[in-house]
């Protein structure tokens, strides 16, 4: 999860394509999360709480505050996001 907000942050979105669940690259909107990520100045991330996600785990969740401003205003996108193990990698699957 840190990773993926690491991402956002440096506008690293070849990196968001690759830790999305493989099923569901292709569909994955570069351009529009591209100018989302660069249009918005990061303030921070607060995972509020996870379960499961250890390494013996197949799959797992985390519930997270991304904080950003926009236009001047201070906004929070919270998300409670599930992600799912492949071949020891970890790879963000969807927002639940």
């Amino acid at each position: 999860m840190r990773s993926r907000y690491s991402a956002y942050v440096k506008g690293k979105i070849a990196y968001l394509k690759t830790t999305y669940w493989p099923k569901y690259q292709a569909e994955f909107d570069e351009v529009g999360t591209a100018r989302w990520a660069a249009e918005n100045h990061w303030t921070g991330l607060n995972v509020l709480k996870t379960e499961k996600g250890l390494k013996t785990d197949r799959d797992g969740t985390v519930l997270f505050e991304a904080s950003y401003l926009a236009a001047g205003k201070l906004n929070t996108h919270r998300e409670l996001s599930r992600f799912r193990k492949k071949a020891g990698r970890w790879y963000y699957v969807e927002a639940i």
